[in-house]
């Protein structure tokens, strides 16, 4: 199935909660880039399979603890098994696209098919929050409001379609850093967090992430690479989540694609892609399962 990223349109930081997470106040926005994940019934222990470098396929990977979650939730005994996954990786990491997060969405959704299992899109949000603040919102994709961690997802109305110019930098980031960062400098020099807009949709220029300053001040290319895509035609750029990808929203597909090659003769990786609706994503996103005879 293809797991798909994300990009925050905008990501306001309200305050730090007593759990020493942040409250936050985001729009998620689904996106064409995927991974795409095959689930395979075979007899035997749980394994996972990927050909990219770096990726771990052991019991630290999201989409095995978002399948020993849902086997567990199930009632099911005994160590996970009987199930193979493989992963064809597009999304790259530590860019705020939230492949992680994705590809554990995806898990649970393809895992509770292939299982036959009777259970809540509810059910699964429960499950999903549990393994991530953003997975929640790859149950549903499209544009959604996210209130809390980021988990508590509340679906808006779909945002015109755009053409999406994802530029990858020389460096990641973490989400625990991109935090770090944004707390010391608050601490720094205090001030009131910018509230979003109560309606929606807003006009794109008027979107904001708090983090963004936050991660430019350690990494100057931030701002280079968003002064970049406002000079190539994009009506509004900014980091996704906590980065380290940049974004710009174009009039069409064709804009973005247009724009690419100015980034790349820049030395960035540039991938053009563009928002979905949460219709379309519902169909591009069906599981790939291959049952056992």
């Amino acid at each position: 199935m293809r797991a798909h990223a994300k990009i925050n349109l905008d990501l306001r930081v309200i305050e730090t909660r007593s759990d020493g997470y942040h409250e936050l106040r985001t729009v998620f926005q689904a996106i064409e880039l995927h991974d795409v994940l095959t689930f395979t019934e075979r007899r035997g222990p749980f394994t996972l399979r990927c050909q990219a470098p770096g990726i771990p396929l052991d019991d630290s990977n999201l989409i095995w603890r978002a399948a020993s979650a849902l086997w567990q939730a199930l009632g099911r005994g005994g160590a996970l098994r009987n199930v193979s996954g493989t992963i064809e990786k597009r999304i790259p990491a530590a860019g705020g696209l939230g492949g992680g997060s994705s590809n554990a969405a995806a898990a649970l959704a393809g895992l509770a098919q292939l299982w036959r299992a009777r259970v809540s899109r509810s059910e699964l949000g429960d499950i999903a929050a549990d393994l991530g603040a953003d997975v929640p919102f790859f149950l549903y994709g499209g544009t959604a409001l996210g209130l809390g961690r980021g988990d508590e997802i509340y679906p808006l109305q779909d945002v015109r379609p755009s053409g999406v110019l994802l530029v990858f930098p020389s460096f990641g980031v973490s989400t625990p850093e991109a935090f770090a960062w944004y707390d010391e400098d608050r601490q720094a020099t205090p001030r009131v967090p910018r509230r979003a807009p109560s309606l929606w949709p807003i006009d794109a220029t008027q979107l904001v992430n708090d983090l963004d300053d936050a991660v430019g001040r350690r990494h100057p290319e931030i701002a280079v690479i968003e002064s970049w895509l406002r000079s190539a035609g994009a009506i509004s750029t900014a980091m996704s989540g906590s980065g380290s990808a940049v974004f710009g929203l174009f009039d069409s597909p064709a804009a973005a694609r247009a724009a690419a090659p100015v980034l790349a003769r820049s030395g960035w990786r540039a991938v053009v892609t563009r928002t979905m609706s949460r219709d379309r994503y519902a169909r591009r996103a069906r599981p790939v399962l291959l049952r056992a005879r």
